[in-house]
């Protein structure tokens, strides 16, 4: 509970969420007066009974409810855009009349609850670029501690397939700084899909008709090559079967951590993310295969033999990019370690509910003992 000068602010569980017996307090982080505290847009602010404001609390996450709260409380959370330092906050709230001291408990409450973020003081450069471009900022909400690393982060697609151009589209739409999409063939009729190419880039090159559809969704990100010998902080690969592409086993032999996210037939499947020396690589998971099957070695030839047809529902190939967004971010962001670390998710019909397969280390691949052994660390 995070008192305040007008009563008490404390936690609101979520709707639908069971009241926890003890209520958990709103420990306020240390933040600096600096700190440029945004309330999303979408952050209801809701009055319950005549004197108290109930801020967030709807769906899955907590909020705050200050009882009983000021008049003038409401419109300076509302205008908690981000463009002005928590210092200046304060001080538009004393000459609105309320108490400093008050509203700074408050944000700190808002901040234990993760309603309220701070944003990174270069965002708001990038956010100057227009209009619209505010506009999109407000809207996406950036996590908490900021988009630093978002905006500094080069991601690598290979394949401008049906799932890697959409998925290009939302990691810049999401605030990644630099995202590239390499493929050397030309679009074809089945390349077209919802947030992909459109059926207009027919007979052009993949990696114009991706660049053109990563531009529509985010207009101010880098969609320049990565040049040769400059390493990504992460490479999702996008074609079919990414174990037998030989850009695999480029990057993980130069310790670029990299992700598999494709439709096989009629299913998604995304990952593993592979973290060179730490995590089971992709032949780990060629070799549990093998393990299960030993003609798998034949059948993985024919596989791979020719670049196979676009393939997947629409919905298929839209829910696993978004689902591999998810685990791009979470890998950028150091929030919490991605569900794909030895492991894919398999998204099939008719459900599409992600099913989590672990691929465990091999015995046989030693692909996190070398490292291991290298830097000294061999566990016990």
């Amino acid at each position: 509970m995070a008192a305040s000068l007008w009563g008490a602010a404390v936690v609101v569980p979520a709707c639908g969420r069971r009241q926890r017996r003890n209520r958990p307090r709103c420990d306020p982080p240390l933040v600096s007066d600096t700190a440029h505290p945004l309330l999303p847009a979408a952050t209801p602010l809701l009055r319950r009974g005549v004197d108290s404001l109930q801020i967030g609390g709807v769906d899955s996450t907590d909020g705050l409810l200050v009882t009983p709260h000021p008049d003038g409380l409401a419109g300076l959370l509302r205008g908690l855009d981000g463009r002005r330092v928590q210092r200046a906050v304060l001080a538009d709230a004393a000459r609105q009349g309320l108490d400093p001291g008050a509203v700074s408990a408050v944000l700190d409450g808002l901040r234990a609850t993760r309603v309220l973020v701070d944003v990174d003081a270069a965002d708001l450069v990038a956010s100057d670029a227009g209009p619209a471009a505010a506009a999109r900022r407000a809207a996406e909400a950036p996590p908490a501690g900021g988009w630093r690393a978002r905006r500094s982060a080069v991601v690598l697609v290979e394949g401008a397939t049906r799932v890697g151009t959409p998925l290009a589209a939302v990691l810049a739409a999401s605030g990644v700084g630099r995202v590239s999409v390499r493929d050397s063939a030309v679009v074809s009729a089945g390349d077209a899909v919802v947030g992909g190419a459109t059926a207009a880039d027919e007979g052009r090159p993949r990696s114009l008709a991706a660049a053109d559809a990563v531009r529509r969704a985010s207009p101010l990100t880098d969609l320049r090559p990565v040049p040769e010998g400059t390493r990504p902080d992460l490479v999702v690969l996008a074609r079919p079967w990414a174990a037998s592409d030989p850009a695999a086993a480029a990057w993980a032999r130069a310790g670029v951590p990299h992700l598999v996210a494709t439709v096989r037939g009629a299913t998604g499947v995304v990952g593993p993310l592979v973290v060179p020396g730490v995590t089971s690589c992709l032949r780990c998971a060629d070799l549990h295969r093998r393990d299960a099957d030993p003609r798998w070695p034949h059948l993985a030839a024919q596989l791979t033999a020719t670049e196979p047809p676009p393939s997947g529902a629409t919905v298929t190939c839209l829910l696993t990019a978004v689902t591999a967004a998810v685990q791009v971010l979470a890998y950028l962001d150091g929030d919490a370690a991605p569900v794909t670390l030895d492991a894919t998710l398999d998204i099939a019909p008719p459900d599409l509910v992600p099913r989590r397969r672990p691929w465990p280390s091999h015995p046989d691949c030693g692909c996190v003992r070398r490292v291991d052994e290298a830097t000294g660390d061999n566990g016990p």
